[in-house]
């Protein structure tokens, strides 16, 4: 305490850039020290990708190699494991035991904390997009397109899939999120375009299915990597408009108790 009767350091909230980069460290480091969490994040695409390339068990509909198709689809499967199904099972048990009713008496906004969780995911996605790739190129995969693409559809991706864990994850029971954010896993991993291609399915179906994220993130991504083709502007598009409804739900709905 000086003589005239200040305190220092001052008191107070930190800068909020700060508080959102300790607090995106923090969601890193208890995402990587989670197990389940890892099963689903990097054990469980990991599988997918080296079994369907090397064991001919479903038809995906491409003339071409078959890790080349898987890939690209595989890398979306990897944005929807972390950024929503682990994220949305994380945060609804965070919710239930009270981690967030704490957080939400902090000097951190409600947004703040979200974009928290988004960098945190964007890290875990990082270290999931280098192994993936180390293991489809160790298997052959030869790769195409623009990086630029690449990264903006992985980006947009993140931020469709963690907008609607976090409006999973504010508005169901932790119970609740569990169950339905591995029943939405299980049924994208199918019907998602991501080993099989949406090709197969009726037109009016198909039609629907590829407005959903996952199709367009695995979609997009394929027709860049698989067929070296341009920015997929339609896919970025319906991303787009995925993030902003799914991150505008969750600022608006998301409980913190």
């Amino acid at each position: 305490m000086t003589a005239t009767g200040t305190f220092l350091p001052k008191p107070g909230a930190a800068p909020l850039p700060r508080m959102i980069r300790a607090q995106a460290a923090l969601e890193t480091r208890m995402l990587l020290r989670n197990g389940e969490q890892l099963l689903l994040t990097v054990v469980i695409p990991s599988l997918v990708l080296v079994l369907f390339s090397t064991v001919d068990i479903v038809d995906t509909g491409s003339d071409g190699s078959t890790v080349d198709f898987l890939a690209p689809g595989v890398l979306a499967l990897a944005v929807l494991s972390t950024a929503f199904t682990g994220q949305a099972i994380a945060t609804g048990f965070e919710r239930r035991y009270g981690v967030l009713k704490r957080l939400a008496v902090s000097p951190l906004p409600r947004w703040g904390l979200m974009a928290a969780k988004t960098c945190a995911v964007l890290v875990t996605e990082v270290m999931q997009i280098v192994l993936l790739t180390a293991i489809a190129l160790a298997l052959g995969w030869s790769p195409h397109g623009d990086p630029l693409s690449v990264a903006l559809l992985l980006i947009l991706g993140t931020a469709a899939f963690s907008g609607l864990g976090l409006l999973m994850a504010g508005t169901l029971k932790a119970e609740a999120t569990l169950a339905a954010a591995n029943l939405v896993f299980l049924l994208l991993l199918v019907s998602g375009g991501v080993i099989v291609s949406l090709d197969k399915f009726p037109g009016g179906v198909r039609s629907a299915l590829e407005l959903l994220p996952i199709s367009a993130l695995s979609g997009g991504l394929r027709d860049v990597l698989q067929d070296g083709a341009g920015m997929p502007w339609r896919d970025l598009g319906i991303l787009a408009v995925w993030a902003v409804l799914g991150l505008g739900a969750a600022a608006r709905f998301f409980r913190w108790e």
